[in-house]
């Protein structure tokens, strides 16, 4: 096997997952890549790493720059260097899981500039299986947002009705930055603060529901599927908190939101609203389960 030094150097860009919060999770072939390139970013916007494990990666792969929102959607510095050195871009996650860095490829492939990706595994496909719902019975995946300046997004309600109406699961992705602004600041979302925002959520949508457009079949569906949903007791409503999933000391609880605001949470949490579940799925869950 060739050594780490003997990788042919080529400029262009090369978007490389990280994994979900470990270096052990980084394959070989990531390591390698960012080992190798000339400049390597760190993109903490979307998603972040441990610290500790951030500080392992650079005494394994060198010195690593951390970008954020305006480098990564603005990214002329970046794909400048690109297109006489090679440039590493450093994703938690898969480096395909957001149209953030789809949006970086195209522009890299617009410039004529290489673009090559290493793909790492990605929260979407650990948490299903190890929650133990069915892959096949998840619907859209949507992000729990903080309030910006009062404002308060609606639209992952809107996802977790839909799909709690036609039987579908619900990956929910916790927010990262309060200010919205994502240059910094990082503060991941805690099971409380989501509790409070789903709150907030509902107390604005319901004003509002009288008001939704319903002149076609799918505005049918949302109007009577959120009016199902805020018709309900949402403390009551069954989640399962999954925190550092990936990493050792990942954690996974059955619960409902009442129970959950008093949880603490991990460094990283995401939240799985089941729907309706076959009896396998019922008992898969059972295992987590955290009585109130």
């Amino acid at each position: 096997m060739a050594e780490d030094s003997d990788r042919p150097k080529q400029a262009g860009l090369v978007l490389i997952g990280m994994g979900p919060g470990m270096l052990t999770s980084m394959t070989e072939e990531a390591i390698v890549a960012a080992k190798s390139a000339d400049f390597r970013y760190y993109e903490a916007y979307t998603a972040i790493w441990p610290i500790e494990e951030l500080e392992r990666l650079t005494s394994r792969i060198g010195p690593i720059e951390k970008v954020m929102r305006p480098e990564v959607e603005q990214p002329e510095e970046i794909l400048n260097l690109a297109k006489d050195n090679s440039v590493a871009v450093l994703i938690v996650g898969d480096p395909l899981q957001a149209t953030t860095h789809v949006d970086l490829q195209l522009q890299a492939m617009e410039k004529g500039i290489e673009c090559q990706i290493i793909h790492g595994i990605s929260i979407t496909n650990i948490v299903t299986g190890a929650v133990g719902l069915s892959n096949y019975k998840f619907g859209r995946q949507t992000t729990l947002t903080y309030p910006y300046a009062n404002w308060i997004a609606t639209s992952p309600l809107e996802v977790l009705a839909i799909n709690r109406i036609v039987g579908q699961h619900t990956l929910a992705l916790l927010d990262l930055d309060p200010t919205g602004a994502g240059i910094g600041q990082q503060r991941p979302m805690r099971p409380k603060d989501a509790v409070e925002s789903i709150s907030l959520m509902i107390d604005k949508i319901s004003s509002n529901v009288e008001n939704i457009d319903d002149s076609d079949a799918l505005g049918k569906l949302k109007k009577q599927a959120i009016g199902e949903l805020i018709a309900t007791k949402f403390t009551d409503w069954p989640v399962v908190l999954c925190s550092d999933m990936g990493a050792e000391n990942q954690s996974i609880i059955y619960t409902n939101l009442a129970n959950l605001a008093d949880l603490p949470g991990g460094n990283m949490n995401c939240l799985v609203f089941p729907a309706s579940t076959s009896d396998v799925e019922e008992k898969a869950l059972l295992r987590w389960l955290k009585e109130g």
